[in-house]
Protein backbone atom coordinates (compact mmCIF):
# COMPACT_ATOMS: atom_id res chain seq x y z
CA UNK A 1 0.00 0.00 0.00
CA UNK A 2 1.45 3.21 -0.88
CA UNK A 3 -0.08 6.51 0.19
CA UNK A 4 -0.28 9.61 -1.83
CA UNK A 5 0.35 12.87 -1.65
CA UNK A 6 1.22 15.41 -4.02
CA UNK A 7 4.62 14.60 -5.30
CA UNK A 8 3.71 10.96 -6.10
CA UNK A 9 0.58 12.01 -7.91
CA UNK A 10 2.56 14.16 -10.13
CA UNK A 11 4.95 11.25 -10.15
CA UNK A 12 1.92 8.71 -11.48
CA UNK A 13 0.53 11.74 -13.85
CA UNK A 14 3.99 12.26 -15.58
CA UNK A 15 4.92 8.27 -15.93
CA UNK A 16 1.13 7.55 -17.13
CA UNK A 17 1.97 10.23 -19.88
CA UNK A 18 5.23 8.77 -20.98
CA UNK A 19 3.58 5.45 -21.04
CA UNK A 20 0.78 6.36 -23.30
CA UNK A 21 2.43 9.02 -25.34
CA UNK A 22 5.68 7.92 -25.85
CA UNK A 23 6.80 11.37 -24.89
CA UNK A 24 7.95 13.89 -21.67
CA UNK A 25 4.55 16.03 -21.16
CA UNK A 26 5.10 19.65 -20.66
CA UNK A 27 5.98 21.12 -17.52
CA UNK A 28 2.53 23.11 -17.49
CA UNK A 29 -0.45 23.32 -14.48
CA UNK A 30 -2.26 20.75 -16.69
CA UNK A 31 0.71 18.82 -18.00
CA UNK A 32 -0.78 18.45 -21.24
CA UNK A 33 0.90 16.85 -24.27
CA UNK A 34 1.58 19.41 -27.02
CA UNK A 35 -1.24 20.98 -28.55
CA UNK A 36 -1.28 19.55 -32.20
CA UNK A 37 -2.01 16.02 -29.85
CA UNK A 38 -4.54 17.40 -28.02
CA UNK A 39 -8.41 17.45 -28.87
CA UNK A 40 -9.46 20.99 -28.30
CA UNK A 41 -13.30 20.21 -27.36
CA UNK A 42 -12.01 17.47 -24.98
CA UNK A 43 -10.58 18.36 -20.95
CA UNK A 44 -9.43 14.55 -21.40
CA UNK A 45 -8.62 13.22 -24.01
CA UNK A 46 -5.96 13.91 -26.53
CA UNK A 47 -6.45 13.20 -30.17
CA UNK A 48 -7.57 15.02 -33.59
CA UNK A 49 -10.57 17.06 -33.41
CA UNK A 50 -12.45 15.20 -35.91
CA UNK A 51 -13.66 12.59 -33.11
CA UNK A 52 -12.50 10.15 -30.52
CA UNK A 53 -9.15 10.03 -30.10
CA UNK A 54 -7.59 6.97 -31.19
CA UNK A 55 -4.36 7.26 -29.15
CA UNK A 56 -2.50 8.57 -26.64
CA UNK A 57 -4.26 10.87 -23.92
CA UNK A 58 -3.28 13.18 -20.82
CA UNK A 59 -4.94 13.67 -17.70
CA UNK A 60 -5.31 16.91 -15.19
CA UNK A 61 -3.59 16.59 -12.15
CA UNK A 62 -7.46 17.75 -10.27
CA UNK A 63 -9.19 15.08 -11.37
CA UNK A 64 -6.59 12.40 -10.42
CA UNK A 65 -6.74 14.28 -6.73
CA UNK A 66 -10.22 13.28 -6.90
CA UNK A 67 -10.05 10.17 -8.35
CA UNK A 68 -7.23 8.92 -6.54
CA UNK A 69 -8.17 9.92 -2.88
CA UNK A 70 -12.15 8.29 -3.39
CA UNK A 71 -10.35 4.75 -3.07
CA UNK A 72 -7.60 3.37 -0.89
CA UNK A 73 -4.41 4.92 -1.93
CA UNK A 74 -3.21 1.93 -3.86
CA UNK A 75 -0.47 2.77 -6.88
CA UNK A 76 -2.44 -0.16 -8.76
CA UNK A 77 -5.77 1.12 -8.10
CA UNK A 78 -5.25 4.68 -9.18
CA UNK A 79 -3.93 3.47 -12.42
CA UNK A 80 -7.11 1.01 -12.79
CA UNK A 81 -9.25 3.86 -12.11
CA UNK A 82 -7.49 6.39 -14.54
CA UNK A 83 -7.63 4.14 -17.26
CA UNK A 84 -11.31 2.98 -16.57
CA UNK A 85 -12.76 6.92 -17.14
CA UNK A 86 -9.95 7.35 -19.84
CA UNK A 87 -11.71 4.19 -21.61
CA UNK A 88 -15.26 5.67 -20.30
CA UNK A 89 -14.18 9.07 -22.37
CA UNK A 90 -13.43 7.57 -25.54
CA UNK A 91 -16.61 5.32 -25.86
CA UNK A 92 -17.54 5.88 -29.46
CA UNK A 93 -20.25 8.16 -30.02
CA UNK A 94 -21.30 9.67 -33.96
CA UNK A 95 -21.93 13.38 -34.70
CA UNK A 96 -25.43 14.60 -35.46
CA UNK A 97 -26.92 13.83 -38.49
CA UNK A 98 -29.96 15.41 -40.57
CA UNK A 99 -31.04 17.25 -36.84
CA UNK A 100 -30.55 13.60 -35.15
CA UNK A 101 -28.28 12.63 -32.86
CA UNK A 102 -26.79 8.97 -33.69
CA UNK A 103 -24.92 6.96 -30.74
CA UNK A 104 -26.41 3.56 -30.96
CA UNK A 105 -29.64 4.24 -31.71
CA UNK A 106 -31.17 7.24 -32.63
CA UNK A 107 -32.24 10.18 -30.31
CA UNK A 108 -34.67 12.54 -32.21
CA UNK A 109 -34.81 15.95 -30.51
CA UNK A 110 -38.03 17.73 -32.24
CA UNK A 111 -39.71 14.97 -30.45
CA UNK A 112 -38.61 15.61 -26.59
CA UNK A 113 -39.99 19.25 -27.02
CA UNK A 114 -43.35 18.25 -29.05
CA UNK A 115 -44.08 15.39 -26.05
CA UNK A 116 -42.59 18.09 -23.28
CA UNK A 117 -45.82 20.39 -25.24
CA UNK A 118 -48.13 17.82 -25.65
CA UNK A 119 -47.85 17.07 -21.42
CA UNK A 120 -47.89 20.51 -20.97
CA UNK A 121 -51.36 20.99 -22.98
CA UNK A 122 -52.58 17.83 -21.18
CA UNK A 123 -52.00 19.20 -17.37
CA UNK A 124 -51.44 22.86 -17.60
CA UNK A 125 -53.61 26.09 -18.22
CA UNK A 126 -53.23 29.82 -18.51
CA UNK A 127 -51.21 30.16 -14.94
CA UNK A 128 -48.90 26.90 -15.97
CA UNK A 129 -48.53 23.67 -14.91
CA UNK A 130 -50.76 21.66 -12.89
CA UNK A 131 -49.34 18.49 -11.84
CA UNK A 132 -49.19 18.77 -8.13
CA UNK A 133 -48.27 15.28 -6.64
CA UNK A 134 -51.37 13.34 -5.25
CA UNK A 135 -53.50 14.85 -7.09
CA UNK A 136 -55.92 13.82 -10.76
CA UNK A 137 -53.28 16.93 -12.28
CA UNK A 138 -50.03 14.44 -11.60
CA UNK A 139 -51.63 11.32 -11.94
CA UNK A 140 -52.83 11.87 -15.46
CA UNK A 141 -49.20 12.69 -16.49
CA UNK A 142 -48.23 9.52 -15.27
CA UNK A 143 -50.71 7.54 -17.44
CA UNK A 144 -49.33 9.53 -20.40
CA UNK A 145 -45.89 8.72 -20.11
CA UNK A 146 -47.14 4.98 -19.00
CA UNK A 147 -48.70 5.04 -23.00
CA UNK A 148 -45.87 6.46 -24.33
CA UNK A 149 -44.08 3.15 -23.53
CA UNK A 150 -46.04 0.54 -25.14
CA UNK A 151 -44.17 -0.08 -28.07
CA UNK A 152 -40.77 -0.04 -26.40
CA UNK A 153 -39.18 -3.32 -25.62
CA UNK A 154 -38.87 -2.08 -21.64
CA UNK A 155 -40.33 -3.31 -18.52
CA UNK A 156 -43.18 -0.39 -17.08
CA UNK A 157 -43.15 -0.79 -12.62
CA UNK A 158 -44.30 1.21 -10.13
CA UNK A 159 -42.65 0.86 -6.75
CA UNK A 160 -44.09 0.97 -3.47
CA UNK A 161 -43.21 5.03 -3.03
CA UNK A 162 -45.18 5.26 -6.03
CA UNK A 163 -41.93 5.70 -8.40
CA UNK A 164 -41.89 4.74 -12.14
CA UNK A 165 -39.61 2.81 -13.20
CA UNK A 166 -39.04 2.35 -17.38
CA UNK A 167 -36.19 -0.43 -17.49
CA UNK A 168 -35.13 -1.72 -20.77
CA UNK A 169 -33.16 -5.14 -19.46
CA UNK A 170 -29.46 -5.63 -20.62
CA UNK A 171 -26.88 -8.20 -21.02
CA UNK A 172 -25.98 -7.50 -17.79
CA UNK A 173 -27.72 -6.87 -14.55
CA UNK A 174 -25.26 -4.03 -13.81
CA UNK A 175 -27.78 -0.88 -14.18
CA UNK A 176 -27.61 3.06 -15.15
CA UNK A 177 -30.63 5.31 -13.86
CA UNK A 178 -31.89 8.08 -15.45
CA UNK A 179 -33.89 10.06 -13.11
CA UNK A 180 -35.96 12.93 -13.27
CA UNK A 181 -40.02 13.64 -11.97
CA UNK A 182 -43.76 14.88 -13.79
CA UNK A 183 -44.61 16.36 -10.64
CA UNK A 184 -44.94 20.14 -10.28
CA UNK A 185 -45.38 23.28 -8.03
CA UNK A 186 -49.13 24.53 -8.66
CA UNK A 187 -48.92 26.63 -11.16
CA UNK A 188 -45.30 25.83 -12.38
CA UNK A 189 -43.09 25.91 -15.71
CA UNK A 190 -43.05 23.48 -18.74
CA UNK A 191 -39.73 21.97 -17.94
CA UNK A 192 -38.96 21.62 -14.26
CA UNK A 193 -38.23 17.79 -14.12
CA UNK A 194 -40.11 16.15 -16.67
CA UNK A 195 -37.25 18.09 -19.44
CA UNK A 196 -35.72 15.07 -17.02
CA UNK A 197 -37.99 12.40 -17.74
CA UNK A 198 -38.79 12.80 -21.37
CA UNK A 199 -35.09 13.16 -22.56
CA UNK A 200 -34.41 10.15 -20.83
CA UNK A 201 -37.10 8.55 -22.01
CA UNK A 202 -35.73 9.38 -25.53
CA UNK A 203 -32.26 8.64 -24.86
CA UNK A 204 -33.74 5.09 -23.94
CA UNK A 205 -35.68 4.86 -27.44
CA UNK A 206 -32.16 5.51 -29.22
CA UNK A 207 -30.51 2.25 -27.07
CA UNK A 208 -33.08 0.01 -27.75
CA UNK A 209 -33.63 0.37 -31.15
CA UNK A 210 -29.55 -0.77 -31.63
CA UNK A 211 -30.73 -3.89 -29.67
CA UNK A 212 -30.23 -5.57 -26.32
CA UNK A 213 -27.20 -2.72 -24.25
CA UNK A 214 -24.64 -4.62 -22.37
CA UNK A 215 -26.12 -2.94 -19.25
CA UNK A 216 -29.50 -2.28 -18.19
CA UNK A 217 -30.47 1.08 -18.53
CA UNK A 218 -34.15 2.29 -16.60
CA UNK A 219 -35.46 5.38 -16.61
CA UNK A 220 -37.54 6.16 -13.41
CA UNK A 221 -39.92 9.43 -12.31
CA UNK A 222 -39.84 10.30 -9.24
CA UNK A 223 -42.79 10.68 -7.05
CA UNK A 224 -43.20 14.03 -5.39
CA UNK A 225 -40.01 15.57 -5.64
CA UNK A 226 -41.16 18.91 -5.48
CA UNK A 227 -42.62 18.58 -2.01
CA UNK A 228 -45.21 21.37 -2.72
CA UNK A 229 -48.35 20.12 -1.11
CA UNK A 230 -47.27 18.87 1.93
CA UNK A 231 -43.89 20.29 2.33
CA UNK A 232 -41.82 17.36 2.10
CA UNK A 233 -39.50 17.18 -0.80
CA UNK A 234 -37.80 14.08 -2.72
CA UNK A 235 -40.71 11.58 -1.18
CA UNK A 236 -39.44 9.30 -3.76
CA UNK A 237 -35.83 9.61 -4.30
CA UNK A 238 -35.40 9.62 -0.50
CA UNK A 239 -37.91 6.90 0.10
CA UNK A 240 -35.71 4.22 -2.51
CA UNK A 241 -32.40 5.90 -1.02
CA UNK A 242 -33.44 5.34 2.31
CA UNK A 243 -33.88 8.89 3.86
CA UNK A 244 -37.27 9.16 4.57
CA UNK A 245 -38.48 8.88 7.98
CA UNK A 246 -42.02 7.91 7.83
CA UNK A 247 -42.50 8.73 11.47
CA UNK A 248 -41.60 12.93 10.38
CA UNK A 249 -44.08 12.84 7.88
CA UNK A 250 -47.16 11.08 9.01
CA UNK A 251 -48.64 13.82 10.41
CA UNK A 252 -47.98 16.62 7.68
CA UNK A 253 -50.72 18.06 6.74
CA UNK A 254 -51.61 20.45 3.22
CA UNK A 255 -53.70 23.30 3.20
CA UNK A 256 -57.19 21.28 3.54
CA UNK A 257 -56.23 19.25 6.43
CA UNK A 258 -55.72 16.44 4.37
CA UNK A 259 -52.68 13.90 5.88
CA UNK A 260 -50.07 12.79 4.21
CA UNK A 261 -51.16 8.95 4.31
CA UNK A 262 -54.34 9.87 3.24
CA UNK A 263 -52.92 11.37 0.20
CA UNK A 264 -51.11 8.82 -0.38
CA UNK A 265 -53.56 5.87 0.03
CA UNK A 266 -56.06 7.33 -2.81
CA UNK A 267 -52.95 6.90 -5.07
CA UNK A 268 -52.60 3.27 -3.54
CA UNK A 269 -49.54 3.91 -1.96
CA UNK A 270 -48.64 2.75 1.96
CA UNK A 271 -46.83 5.50 3.79
CA UNK A 272 -44.90 2.59 6.04
CA UNK A 273 -44.29 0.45 3.09
CA UNK A 274 -42.68 3.39 0.93
CA UNK A 275 -39.02 2.31 1.96
CA UNK A 276 -39.35 -0.77 0.44
CA UNK A 277 -38.79 0.68 -2.65
CA UNK A 278 -35.16 0.69 -1.92
CA UNK A 279 -34.84 -2.94 -3.22
CA UNK A 280 -35.01 -0.81 -6.89
CA UNK A 281 -31.69 0.74 -6.27
CA UNK A 282 -30.20 -2.79 -6.21
CA UNK A 283 -27.33 -3.65 -8.92
CA UNK A 284 -27.41 0.62 -9.72
CA UNK A 285 -24.25 1.29 -10.65
CA UNK A 286 -24.76 5.22 -11.45
CA UNK A 287 -26.99 8.00 -11.80
CA UNK A 288 -27.67 10.62 -14.20
CA UNK A 289 -29.82 13.50 -14.45
CA UNK A 290 -30.87 16.28 -16.71
CA UNK A 291 -32.20 19.72 -15.29
CA UNK A 292 -33.00 23.12 -16.27
CA UNK A 293 -30.72 25.38 -14.10
CA UNK A 294 -33.45 27.37 -12.41
CA UNK A 295 -31.45 30.41 -11.69
CA UNK A 296 -29.31 32.78 -13.95
CA UNK A 297 -25.44 31.56 -14.11
CA UNK A 298 -25.28 30.36 -17.48
CA UNK A 299 -27.45 33.00 -19.06
CA UNK A 300 -25.14 35.46 -17.44
CA UNK A 301 -21.84 33.33 -18.56
CA UNK A 302 -23.53 32.96 -22.00
CA UNK A 303 -23.57 29.22 -21.97
CA UNK A 304 -26.11 26.50 -23.00
CA UNK A 305 -25.10 23.83 -20.51
CA UNK A 306 -23.21 23.17 -17.73
CA UNK A 307 -22.04 20.46 -15.03
CA UNK A 308 -23.54 19.90 -11.47
CA UNK A 309 -20.76 19.50 -8.97
CA UNK A 310 -23.36 18.41 -6.22
CA UNK A 311 -26.32 20.53 -4.36
CA UNK A 312 -25.94 22.53 -1.52
CA UNK A 313 -26.68 22.29 1.93
CA UNK A 314 -29.75 23.44 3.31
CA UNK A 315 -30.80 24.79 7.18
CA UNK A 316 -34.03 26.01 7.29
CA UNK A 317 -35.89 27.44 10.41
CA UNK A 318 -38.10 28.97 11.41
CA UNK A 319 -38.42 31.81 13.75
CA UNK A 320 -40.35 33.87 15.55
CA UNK A 321 -39.91 37.66 17.25
CA UNK A 322 -42.25 38.50 20.06
CA UNK A 323 -42.92 41.81 21.17
CA UNK A 324 -45.88 43.16 22.49
CA UNK A 325 -49.09 44.81 20.71
CA UNK A 326 -50.34 47.83 20.87
CA UNK A 327 -52.47 50.69 19.10
CA UNK A 328 -50.45 52.53 16.29
CA UNK A 329 -51.76 55.83 17.14
CA UNK A 330 -51.26 56.15 20.82
CA UNK A 331 -47.43 54.09 20.71
CA UNK A 332 -44.92 56.20 20.33
CA UNK A 333 -41.73 54.91 18.36
CA UNK A 334 -39.01 54.88 20.84
CA UNK A 335 -41.05 52.73 23.34
CA UNK A 336 -42.54 49.91 20.85
CA UNK A 337 -41.61 46.81 20.87
CA UNK A 338 -42.83 45.40 17.85
CA UNK A 339 -41.61 42.04 16.04
CA UNK A 340 -42.27 42.98 12.47
CA UNK A 341 -39.95 45.83 12.69
CA UNK A 342 -36.87 43.20 14.13
CA UNK A 343 -38.21 40.17 11.18
CA UNK A 344 -37.53 43.10 9.01
CA UNK A 345 -34.00 43.97 10.40
CA UNK A 346 -33.13 40.39 10.33
CA UNK A 347 -34.25 39.44 6.98
CA UNK A 348 -31.63 41.94 5.58
CA UNK A 349 -29.11 40.58 7.78
CA UNK A 350 -29.70 37.58 6.16
CA UNK A 351 -29.08 39.10 2.83
CA UNK A 352 -25.97 40.00 3.82
CA UNK A 353 -24.59 37.27 5.63
CA UNK A 354 -25.07 35.19 2.63
CA UNK A 355 -23.34 37.45 0.50
CA UNK A 356 -20.68 37.58 2.29
CA UNK A 357 -19.85 33.74 2.75
CA UNK A 358 -20.97 33.07 -1.06
CA UNK A 359 -24.00 31.74 0.11
CA UNK A 360 -27.61 32.13 -0.54
CA UNK A 361 -30.33 33.08 1.84
CA UNK A 362 -33.99 33.72 1.70
CA UNK A 363 -36.87 34.80 4.04
CA UNK A 364 -39.45 33.75 1.48
CA UNK A 365 -42.25 33.18 4.48
CA UNK A 366 -43.53 35.74 6.89
CA UNK A 367 -46.88 36.32 8.77
CA UNK A 368 -47.09 39.34 11.47
CA UNK A 369 -50.10 39.02 14.33
CA UNK A 370 -52.65 40.50 14.55
CA UNK A 371 -52.43 41.94 11.11
CA UNK A 372 -54.08 45.24 11.40
CA UNK A 373 -53.20 48.18 10.34
CA UNK A 374 -53.61 50.09 13.23
CA UNK A 375 -51.81 47.66 15.60
CA UNK A 376 -48.18 47.12 16.59
CA UNK A 377 -46.96 43.91 15.74
CA UNK A 378 -46.74 41.63 18.77
CA UNK A 379 -45.88 38.44 17.05
CA UNK A 380 -43.90 37.81 13.83
CA UNK A 381 -43.23 34.34 12.63
CA UNK A 382 -40.85 33.83 9.16
CA UNK A 383 -38.99 30.58 7.44
CA UNK A 384 -35.42 31.35 7.05
CA UNK A 385 -33.60 29.48 4.46
CA UNK A 386 -29.52 29.20 4.02
CA UNK A 387 -27.80 27.10 1.79
CA UNK A 388 -23.96 26.52 0.48
CA UNK A 389 -22.31 23.89 -0.99
CA UNK A 390 -19.59 24.18 1.83
CA UNK A 391 -20.75 22.68 5.16
CA UNK A 392 -18.60 25.12 7.25
CA UNK A 393 -19.36 27.78 5.64
CA UNK A 394 -23.02 26.57 5.87
CA UNK A 395 -22.41 26.50 9.66
CA UNK A 396 -21.13 29.56 9.83
CA UNK A 397 -23.97 31.18 7.95
CA UNK A 398 -26.43 29.95 10.89
CA UNK A 399 -24.08 31.14 13.22
CA UNK A 400 -23.83 34.26 12.06
CA UNK A 401 -27.73 34.95 11.65
CA UNK A 402 -28.42 33.37 15.27
CA UNK A 403 -26.22 36.12 16.48
CA UNK A 404 -27.45 38.56 14.36
CA UNK A 405 -31.02 37.91 15.91
CA UNK A 406 -30.12 37.69 19.17
CA UNK A 407 -29.01 41.03 18.77
CA UNK A 408 -31.40 42.82 17.19
CA UNK A 409 -33.91 41.11 19.76
CA UNK A 410 -32.24 42.91 22.43
CA UNK A 411 -31.97 46.43 20.74
CA UNK A 412 -35.98 46.12 19.82
CA UNK A 413 -36.93 44.98 23.30
CA UNK A 414 -38.41 41.54 22.40
CA UNK A 415 -37.89 37.96 22.37
CA UNK A 416 -36.80 35.48 19.57
CA UNK A 417 -37.15 31.77 19.66
CA UNK A 418 -35.85 29.20 16.61
CA UNK A 419 -36.81 26.15 15.20
CA UNK A 420 -35.78 23.33 12.79
CA UNK A 421 -37.85 22.83 9.99
CA UNK A 422 -35.16 20.92 7.39
CA UNK A 423 -31.90 20.16 7.22
CA UNK A 424 -29.71 18.45 4.89
CA UNK A 425 -25.96 18.75 4.42
CA UNK A 426 -24.09 19.53 1.36
CA UNK A 427 -23.53 16.67 -1.35
CA UNK A 428 -20.77 16.23 -3.83
CA UNK A 429 -21.13 14.47 -6.93
CA UNK A 430 -19.33 11.69 -8.07
CA UNK A 431 -15.88 13.56 -9.74
CA UNK A 432 -15.45 10.79 -12.74
CA UNK A 433 -19.24 11.19 -13.34
CA UNK A 434 -18.93 15.15 -13.45
CA UNK A 435 -15.72 14.81 -15.56
CA UNK A 436 -18.00 12.45 -17.82
CA UNK A 437 -21.03 15.20 -17.97
CA UNK A 438 -18.13 17.54 -18.88
CA UNK A 439 -16.76 15.96 -21.83
CA UNK A 440 -20.25 15.45 -23.28
CA UNK A 441 -20.92 19.05 -23.07
CA UNK A 442 -18.15 20.36 -24.18
CA UNK A 443 -18.58 18.00 -26.96
CA UNK A 444 -21.83 19.06 -27.89
CA UNK A 445 -21.40 23.07 -27.37
CA UNK A 446 -17.58 23.35 -27.08
CA UNK A 447 -17.72 24.78 -23.80
CA UNK A 448 -19.10 24.30 -20.33
CA UNK A 449 -18.83 25.63 -16.63
CA UNK A 450 -18.88 23.12 -13.46
CA UNK A 451 -21.58 24.79 -10.50
CA UNK A 452 -23.02 23.96 -7.62
CA UNK A 453 -26.71 23.42 -7.26
CA UNK A 454 -28.69 25.70 -5.21
CA UNK A 455 -31.81 23.65 -5.31
CA UNK A 456 -32.25 19.99 -4.50
CA UNK A 457 -32.72 17.61 -6.79
CA UNK A 458 -33.46 13.74 -6.83
CA UNK A 459 -29.67 13.37 -8.00
CA UNK A 460 -29.09 14.57 -4.05
CA UNK A 461 -30.85 11.57 -2.57
CA UNK A 462 -28.97 8.58 -4.83
CA UNK A 463 -25.81 10.46 -4.14
CA UNK A 464 -26.45 10.24 -0.59
CA UNK A 465 -27.26 6.72 -1.26
CA UNK A 466 -23.61 6.36 -2.28
CA UNK A 467 -24.81 5.61 -6.15
CA UNK A 468 -22.36 7.20 -8.27
CA UNK A 469 -24.08 10.73 -9.73
CA UNK A 470 -24.12 13.03 -12.38
CA UNK A 471 -25.76 15.83 -13.40
CA UNK A 472 -26.45 18.28 -16.60
CA UNK A 473 -28.32 21.67 -16.59
CA UNK A 474 -29.49 23.50 -19.59
CA UNK A 475 -30.09 27.73 -19.61
CA UNK A 476 -32.91 29.11 -18.12
CA UNK A 477 -34.25 32.14 -19.70
CA UNK A 478 -34.10 34.88 -17.49
CA UNK A 479 -32.91 32.30 -14.35
CA UNK A 480 -37.11 31.95 -13.88
CA UNK A 481 -38.40 28.54 -12.65
CA UNK A 482 -41.36 27.52 -10.75
CA UNK A 483 -43.88 29.76 -12.65
CA UNK A 484 -45.35 29.69 -15.83
CA UNK A 485 -42.76 32.34 -17.61
CA UNK A 486 -40.17 29.06 -17.06
CA UNK A 487 -38.07 28.59 -20.59
CA UNK A 488 -35.53 27.42 -22.17
CA UNK A 489 -34.23 28.12 -25.92
CA UNK A 490 -35.25 25.30 -28.16
CA UNK A 491 -31.38 24.97 -29.21
CA UNK A 492 -30.72 24.44 -25.91
CA UNK A 493 -32.83 21.77 -25.23
CA UNK A 494 -31.43 19.98 -28.41
CA UNK A 495 -27.79 20.40 -26.73
CA UNK A 496 -28.82 19.13 -23.46
CA UNK A 497 -30.67 15.77 -24.78
CA UNK A 498 -27.63 15.35 -27.43
CA UNK A 499 -25.13 15.89 -24.06
CA UNK A 500 -27.51 13.24 -21.67
CA UNK A 501 -27.10 10.73 -24.68
CA UNK A 502 -23.57 11.04 -25.18
CA UNK A 503 -22.83 11.23 -21.09
CA UNK A 504 -25.15 7.93 -20.98
CA UNK A 505 -22.95 5.93 -23.59
CA UNK A 506 -20.40 7.07 -21.47
CA UNK A 507 -21.34 5.91 -18.73
CA UNK A 508 -22.43 2.63 -19.97
CA UNK A 509 -18.88 2.25 -20.82
CA UNK A 510 -17.79 3.47 -17.73
CA UNK A 511 -19.79 1.16 -15.67
CA UNK A 512 -18.72 -1.80 -18.06
CA UNK A 513 -15.07 -0.88 -17.19
CA UNK A 514 -15.51 -1.07 -13.59
CA UNK A 515 -17.18 -4.76 -13.91
CA UNK A 516 -14.25 -5.95 -15.27
CA UNK A 517 -12.31 -8.41 -13.59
Amino acid sequence: MLVLNERHLEAILREYCLHHNHERPHRSRNLRPPASRCDPISPFVGGSSGGPASEGYSVRPALLRDVIFRTPHDLAEAFERVKRLSAALRAPVAPPRNGQMVAQGSVGMSRVVAELRELASLTGDELGAQRLCWTDGWDRARRWLKAKCTELPVEFETDEAANQWITLPGHSDDKLVIGGHLDSVTSGGWLDGCLDVLAGLEVLRGIAASGRPPITVAVVSWADEEGARFGRSLFGSSAAAGGLDVTSVRDLRDAAGTTLPEALARYGVDLGRAGRSRRWLSNVKAYLELHIEQGPVLEARGLPLGVVLGTCGVRRHRVRFTGQAAHSGSTPMDVRRDALVAAARLTLAVRDIAARNGGVGTVGVIRAEPGLPTIVPGVCDFVIDQRHLDLAELDRMLIEAQAAASTIAAEERVEVGWSLVYKTDPVRFDPELIEICEAAVVEVSRSSHRMPSGPLHDATSMAQAGIPTGMIFVRSLGGLSHCKEEDSAPDDLELSVRALDRAVHRTMAWIAERSRP
